[in-house]
């Protein structure tokens, strides 16, 4: 995903220059310079990769209690003409409405990276707005960073999606198979950045969710399995993951289906398939 390119100034400006009461107009322009300096520190803060650091008392509005602040300019400013501009920009920048956090649910609302009843003047900070399926904004909560370890994965600027990084196994239950899911980091990633994702891996059950998407796509293609296997037995088998797996790659290097064809591709005895059975089928989550 591209870091989204307005300022944290300009989406302010956007979401409460129109607001109607004249005092509470004043009372949050009066506090764009506020906006501004704690946009810097969020950057600053990212750049350096220690947003755990970040202190919530340094992320106050001066004299507005948090909650009106958040009111009116996040709950409220997002719903103008132009609050509701930036919203559709940001929750239309994942590709194909997919969810960045997990890669599987369907973005329905933004998330606030740095949780906002922490940080309340990041509320309407773009950098701070990512756009998320209902169920990662449920298990993500409010909650924050407090070590570099358990610092979530930040769509926007950690670039993971270029090496590969997920990894499969296959098990075998009295005729059926199923994959078990986990991380296996490039030898080029540091300690830290391993611990960030099996953290985010482990918080969003991404195990769970792309073990159920592994069955459906097992299922998906049973009947092709066994038409290559009649012409060519597990050759012809894995010759047709490899080629399936091959073409999720070129889209995705750690796409759950890519994963699961190629897991399958070097398991023999799901390629040979059980004598006189069929092929093996999968099972339900672990």
């Amino acid at each position: 995903m591209k870091v989204p390119m307005r300022k944290a100034s300009d989406s302010y400006q956007a979401c409460v220059a129109r607001t109607k009461a004249e005092e509470r107009r004043e009372r949050l322009l009066n506090a764009a310079n506020a906006v501004q300096k704690a946009g810097q520190a969020l950057r600053e803060a990212a750049a350096a990769r220690n947003l755990h650091d970040l202190d919530p008392k340094g992320f106050k509005v001066p004299e507005i209690a948090d909650d009106a602040f958040v009111d009116w300019a996040y709950e409220n400013g997002m719903q103008t003409v132009r609050g509701r501009v930036i919203r559709d920009e940001l929750m239309a920048a994942p590709p194909n409405e997919r969810c960045p956090l997990c890669r599987q649910g369907t973005v329905r609302q933004l998330d606030h990276f740095m949780p906002k009843s922490h940080f309340p003047v990041l509320c309407v900070d773009p950098l701070n707005l990512v756009p998320v399926c209902e169920r990662c904004n449920l298990i993500k909560g409010n909650k924050r960073p407090d070590s570099a370890e358990n610092t979530l994965l930040h769509p926007y600027l950690d670039r993971v999606s270029h090496e590969g990084w997920l990894d499969a196994r296959s098990i075998h239950d009295s005729g059926t198979v199923r994959l078990r899911f986990f991380v296996s980091p490039p030898a080029s990633w540091d300690a830290t950045l391993i611990a960030r994702v099996k953290n985010h891996f482990r918080l969003f059950e991404l195990g769970k969710r792309y073990a159920i998407e592994a069955n459906r796509a097992i299922s998906d293609v049973t009947y092709s399995v066994e038409r290559q296997r009649k012409r060519g037995g597990a050759r012809m088998v894995r010759v047709y993951l490899e080629d399936e797996a091959e073409s999720r790659f070129a889209v995705d290097l750690n796409s759950c289906e890519g994963i699961t064809y190629r897991t399958l591709a070097a398991d023999d005895l799901y390629c040979e398939g059980p004598s006189g059975q069929g092929s093996p089928s999968s099972v339900g989550s672990l």
